[in-house]
């Protein structure tokens, strides 16, 4: 069975960037949703033993078109939103130490640049979507968008993520209305980077 990743942190934990109503709906209601619809799909599938992330790899081998498309959609919301709750955290990590900033400084120059070519692919997604920043076997780094709740790994790119923005406008709108620049650039505030750099080096 698919479990949510269990919060480090309340509701209100987030304030003032996130809001304890939109956590509470994000995570208990739509999170929630796609954790359980995904457990009813792989089951009806029969793929309920997969690892999320090659259950998300090997879609193609799901012959049904119809059990195809909810495990795409509902695994997909499952794992992208696992790994963007997990990344919160109160008050937030400054920036990445370590390896995970010694690749971020030789992909991107710096961490600067790295936010603002992340923010500028949140920006840029027309509609509901996500950011993401991944890695590759070498450690080598790369940033992307997705549509929907697609990611890197059902994608086929090959790529793992380890961090993500999300900008579906659930994720926002209850405090930011339409200002999904305003949310984005204080998502940055939140970000817990030990997390991302135990993904980078896992």
């Amino acid at each position: 069975m698919y479990e949510q990743v269990k919060l480090s942190y309340n509701y209100d934990g987030l304030e003032p960037f996130m809001d304890a109503e939109t956590v509470e709906t994000h995570y208990a209601k739509h999170h929630a949703t796609y954790t359980a619809n995904l457990n009813s799909a792989a089951e009806a599938a029969g793929v309920a033993d997969k690892p999320i992330e090659k259950l998300l790899a090997e879609l193609d081998t799901v012959a049904d078109e119809a059990q195809r498309t909810a495990l795409r959609n509902n695994g997909g919301g499952f794992y992208n939103h696992n790994l963007f709750f997990e990344q919160l955290t109160p008050g937030g990590a400054t920036e990445p130490t370590g390896k995970l900033k010694a690749a971020i400084d030789e992909k991107f120059g710096s961490f600067e640049e790295l936010k603002a070519q992340m923010t500028a692919l949140a920006l840029g997604q027309f509609g509901s979507g996500w950011a993401w920043l991944s890695k590759d076997a070498a450690g080598k780094l790369y940033v992307s968008k997705s549509a929907n709740q697609d990611n890197p790994i059902s994608l086929g790119t090959g790529h793992m993520p380890i961090f993500t923005i999300d900008v579906w406008e659930h994720a926002y709108y209850l405090k930011y209305k339409n200002l999904r620049a305003s949310y984005v650039e204080n998502l940055w505030n939140l970000i817990n980077w030990d997390v991302v750099g135990e993904r980078y080096e896992a």
